[in-house]
């Protein structure tokens, strides 16, 4: 079996941190999520992965190279323009060849792995196999409609009146007549080949396509409340690692993770909260659920619930929440007195607030 991970998406929702990061590179619990994907398809087994990647690609080769460093080989596949999901299989043809493969969105988060999903399409090898969560809410996802067998009848895209509560996730399983699948059908009203499409058109066929329900945690890491939700989901299975340095003056309460590089200063750190080699912490406090990227500087700071990505600035600052702070941000004090904050900042940007 192969992979093929799709990374090539604008990230629209995740602006402005997607005008200059590719959005499956944003970091959760400090790693991004593109390497949280890689590693849960190499749990599977699957070593041989093509990632599709559209303009952004010298930013992702930066960081995931070869994927030696993730116990994967990456083969990366250029795709000029969105044309959908089903084109991206159509792309990767010549990588994929007859073999077997999972297709998995480059920002879907699924920590809790995919084994066992995995291995029942490996043991049953139906055309094709979506994997399901069952959502409180679906009407903002593709919904699977099933027979009492379990096998997939239908499947909806955003239905306004649901008649399942299955959502489709990013992840699919595939046998090669998927690009019999692909090669029949049509662009839809957007002008895209869509995977739903497909995967309609093998069920018409009479080909088995089955439906696996993921009871884990599931999610779609492309809007800003969805990030920092899933990067306090990763902190709460943290486990204390001290490795930098901490004074005698700092106090330390939770699951902290302080790597090795790092130095915490007169400061209190209440995890989950996770501090990156490079950065400085000093007479500043660190709330719960909070991640601090390599070489940040923060002082006289108070900043919770929160992701600080990397070289990003925070200087006398107070009650900072929910927030995202960009790469090589600054933020610091102005005059203008102001009790309550909350930010999301771009890349290299700089932002005065009330101290």
């Amino acid at each position: 079996m192969k992979a093929l991970v799709l990374s090539g998406g604008s990230g629209t929702r995740l602006r402005p941190f997607s005008y200059s990061m590719p959005k499956q590179l944003i970091p959760i619990a400090n790693k991004p999520v593109l390497a949280h994907v890689l590693e849960n398809i190499r749990a599977i087994g699957v070593t041989e992965i093509g990632v599709i990647v559209g303009d952004r690609v010298n930013q992702i080769q930066a960081v995931i190279g070869d994927g030696s460093a993730l116990g994967v080989q990456v083969t990366y596949i250029q795709q000029d323009s969105p044309d959908g999901l089903a084109a991206c299989v159509a792309l990767a043809r010549p990588f994929l060849g007859d073999d077997d493969f999972v297709m998995y969105l480059g920002d879907n988060m699924l920590p809790d792995g995919i084994e066992d999903i995995a291995a029942e399409f490996a043991a049953h090898r139906p055309s094709a196999q979506v994997v399901v969560h069952k959502a409180a809410d679906p009407r903002s996802f593709g919904v699977a409609e099933l027979d009492v067998d379990g096998r997939v009848e239908r499947l909806v895209e955003k239905p306004s009146q649901p008649k399942s509560d299955l959502a489709v996730t990013g992840v699919y399983f595939f046998t090669s007549v998927v690009h019999e699948a692909v090669t029949a059908i049509e662009p839809s009203a957007r002008g895209e080949l869509e995977i739903t499409d497909a995967i309609q058109w093998l069920v018409a066929r009479g080909d088995e396509v089955k439906a696996s329900v993921y009871d884990g945690y599931w999610k779609d890491t492309g809007r800003v409340e969805d990030v920092l939700e899933c990067n306090r989901r990763l902190l709460d299975g943290l486990r204390t690692d001290i490795l930098g340095e901490v004074d005698a003056a700092s106090v330390l309460t939770g699951e902290v993770v302080v790597e090795a590089g790092a130095r915490v200063i007169g400061s209190r750190i209440d995890g989950p909260a996770v501090i990156a080699a490079g950065s400085v912490i000093e007479d500043s406090h660190i709330g719960p659920h909070t991640s601090i990227g390599g070489d940040c500087v923060l002082t006289g700071a108070d900043i919770g619930y929160s992701i600080v990505l990397d070289g990003a600035t925070i200087t006398e600052v107070r009650g900072l929440h929910a927030s995202i702070i960009g790469r090589a941000a600054s933020v610091g004090p102005s005059s203008i007195g102001e009790p309550r904050r909350r930010l999301f900042i771009g890349d290299h940007t700089r932002v005065e607030v009330a101290a």
